[in-house]
């Protein structure tokens, strides 16, 4: 891109930037790669593309361009014209760092584990610096209700006075959506307690919004359940291990065997620090897509350990995701692998049953209403 750089510093007057706004593009069935694309073009004409909401690309204006024209899928002739007549360029320059750009994108979704930083040569957004227009992922707790047999105390139920209706909350993936934010979390309590997860789930994908559910993952042992919640769309799943229940590898059993990104949580306790390693070392073998750790006080050394041992076993951990309240994991015994408080209010939101907004789980600083504040409001 450095002959279109160069060119445009020549410029006395420079092309206005494209029209500010989310633009969003899936990949047809037949495209083995089943990815998704979401592109947030900023005031300023630089832009954020969201690969499979997992990979973050800070864009300046010239590649937000290309990615606009690859998010819309303009024809590649007509998306030459377009942009060789804005930047007064040759059009056979432009065609050659256009097409470097498709193919190196094409890189990243083929490898979702490549570093865009090394490969790709694009400047590449860290998730909790710039300035953005909105979050990249909003965290929405649907119900704090847990399963019969848990702590009633492991969710902080006295926190809210009601759940939102079904209607309540598509009206808040409608107004996300709106704000540019492109990933819902649906998390709790236990999100499948809800009989309307289904319906919530297929709304947010209707609207393109890449979807995740954080469970116990006693429901997914039903394979209808499973399977109607696979009709919604839902694109990536975080399991909660729970070392008691037999069930525990039955759900994963199943998860795994569908096409679905699936991952599993782990807090290491006192009580199942030893078994761990093993459970970790046969989920690799399993080929789970990633591992969440977190640890109760005093462990943080052994969940180093365990880190490494992840690593080791070429796994992907990941650290930033809220685990739903429940009696192993409750948020007053997490300790969090990284510190992912940077991240609170700027790479994502918390909404409780109720609509509040928090920077995140356990930050219990009310920012405002998602469903009756303005979105500007609770943003500032």
């Amino acid at each position: 891109m450095t002959s279109i750089r160069e060119s445009i510093k020549r410029l006395i007057e420079p092309a206005k930037p494209l029209q500010p706004g989310v633009y969003h593009y899936q990949a047809p069935p037949d495209d083995p790669r089943n990815f998704r694309l979401h592109l947030r073009i900023e005031s300023d004409g630089s832009a954020l593309l969201i690969v499979n909401a997992s990979t973050i690309l800070h864009l300046n204006r010239t590649a937000a361009e290309y990615a606009y024209h690859l998010v819309s899928q303009t024809p590649q002739d007509a998306a030459l014209k377009e942009i060789a007549s804005r930047y007064r360029v040759n059009q056979s320059k432009v065609k050659q760092d256009y097409q470097d750009f498709v193919d190196r994108i094409d890189l990243l979704v083929s490898t979702p584990d490549l570093d865009p930083i090394t490969v790709l040569d694009l400047d590449r957004q860290s998730p909790y610096s710039g300035d953005i227009s909105a979050p990249y992922r909003l965290d929405c707790a649907i119900t704090y209700r847990l399963p019969e047999a848990s702590d009633p105390n492991a969710a902080p139920t006295k926190r809210v006075t009601r759940e939102l209706t079904t209607e309540e909350w598509k009206t808040i993936f409608d107004k996300a959506w709106s704000a540019g934010i492109p990933h819902i979390i649906f998390t709790g309590g236990e999100p499948t307690l809800r009989e309307d997860l289904p319906e919530l789930i297929a709304h947010a994908e209707k609207n393109g919004q890449v979807t995740g559910l954080l469970t116990d993952g006693h429901r997914l042992a039903d394979k209808i359940y499973l399977n109607t919640l696979l009709q919604t769309g839902l694109d990536h799943l975080l399991i909660i291990w729970q070392p008691e229940e037999a069930s525990t590898w039955k759900v994963l059993e199943n998860a795994l065997a569908e096409d679905l990104f699936t991952a599993v949580h782990i807090t290491l306790t006192d009580e199942n620090r030893d078994r761990v390693p093993q459970v970790i070392a046969h989920l690799a073998k399993l080929q789970v897509g990633a591992i969440s750790l977190s640890a109760a006080p005093g462990l943080l050394e052994a969940l180093t350990t365990i880190r490494e041992q992840v690593a080791e076993l070429n796994v992907s951990l990941i650290w930033d995701l809220p685990v739903p309240y429940s009696p192993i994991n409750p948020v007053s015994m997490e300790v969090e692998l990284e510190d992912n408080s940077q991240g609170s209010g700027r790479a994502w939101l918390y909404v409780e049953p109720d609509g509040d907004v928090l920077p995140a789980k356990g930050f219990n600083q009310v920012r405002g209403n998602f469903l009756t504040d303005p979105w500007e409001k609770i943003w500032r």
